[in-house]
């Protein structure tokens, strides 16, 4: 997903009041959406319990403290230089983001969000050091992290040889190791819409929207019938060619949604079908490794601020708290 200013993840309650695997982005890219309160009561609701927050805004972690809602909270990319390079900066980053939250249930720590360029020199020595810091501070549970862009997948199909590209490499084999040596997930953003609409003549729309009948792409003795699943064990292909180990790294789709306006394909019918049949869906999880998959759905809110077109209409809900669609969560 291109640079966001903020962002939250919702995890939905199941029926069965499981653990959910699918959550929700929530940007505020935009001068008219609802105060956090009323965001995090929209969550309570709506059964969901767990939310994911990609920079440590006060107002939200006021409204989450005290509400036994599970947050993966962010350190933006603009941070990385200074918290890479002191460890007294990661240290007072920690101190006055996680520590001072006290009854905020914090999860994982995303270092970053879609490093590239330069920046990515930044990555791994940051998470290092917050790693350290939160140690330090007794906070050891808290996992650390960092969320990759779908542009770094150079190969989806067929799933087996999924791969990561060249340019990428470099960067996301010491990403790998720390996850590995720390036993956290990797994110990583996979946008079904994306591979869609940019490769056009390549698949037939109803692969990336669930509603193929039958396989598209086999795989060996795997079938797939909608390019979610695909992509999914394209990633673990990738990080397990890179790493020469097999599912040594765990996988938490991220990011993934469809837009209701703004571009091609882009409709509240295929937002809808795309969304209402990833709920029901990730819970199976994928051919090759069938249990559910942690997932977020972006986005919350349509956001006025975004850039025009499809950026602006990935919403759930609308700002007035409205729906933009029918969907049902599953939640409780």
């Amino acid at each position: 997903m291109l640079d966001m200013a903020l962002l939250f993840g919702v995890v939905f309650a199941s029926t069965l009041a499981r653990a959910a695997s699918v959550g929700v982005c929530y940007g505020m890219s935009a001068n008219n959406l609802p105060p956090p309160s009323t965001v995090v009561g929209m969550l309570q609701d709506n059964g969901f319990n767990s939310v994911r927050l990609y920079a440590p805004d006060s107002d939200a972690l006021a409204a989450l403290g005290g509400t036994g809602i599970s947050v993966i909270v962010g350190a933006p990319n603009y941070v990385l230089p200074d918290i890479a390079t002191s460890a007294s900066a990661a240290a007072a980053w920690v101190r006055a983001n996680i520590e001072a939250h006290p009854s905020v249930s914090f999860r994982y720590l995303s270092v970053g969000n879609e490093v590239a360029g330069s920046d990515t020199q930044y990555l791994v020595p940051a998470m290092e050091n917050v790693l350290g810091a939160l140690a330090a501070a007794g906070l050891g549970h808290i996992r650390v992290t960092t969320a990759i862009s779908q542009a770094t997948i150079a190969v989806h199909l067929p799933p087996s040889a999924g791969e990561f590209a060249d340019g990428d490499k470099p960067f996301l084999l010491p990403v790998l190791q720390f996850l590995e040596r720390t036993g956290a997930p990797l994110l990583a953003n996979l946008y079904p819409y994306f591979v869609y609409t940019y490769n056009p003549g390549l698949m037939d729309i109803s692969f990336p929207l669930f509603t193929a009948p039958g396989v598209v792409v086999q795989d060996g003795e795997y079938g797939y019938q909608n390019m979610f699943d695909a992509s999914v064990d394209a990633v673990h292909s990738a990080v397990d060619r890179l790493l020469g180990s097999s599912d040594s790294v765990g996988l938490v789709v991220s990011e993934t949604g469809w837009p209701s306006a703004g571009g091609e394909a882009a409709s509240v019918e295929n937002a809808r079908t795309y969304n209402q049949n990833l709920v029901s869906h990730v819970r199976k999880g994928t051919p090759r490794r069938p249990w559910k998959v942690e997932t977020y759905l972006f986005s919350m809110f349509n956001e006025n601020l975004k850039e025009a077109g499809v950026e602006q209409n990935w919403g759930l809900f609308y700002p007035s708290t409205d729906r933009v669609y029918p969907i049902s969560f599953g939640s409780k």
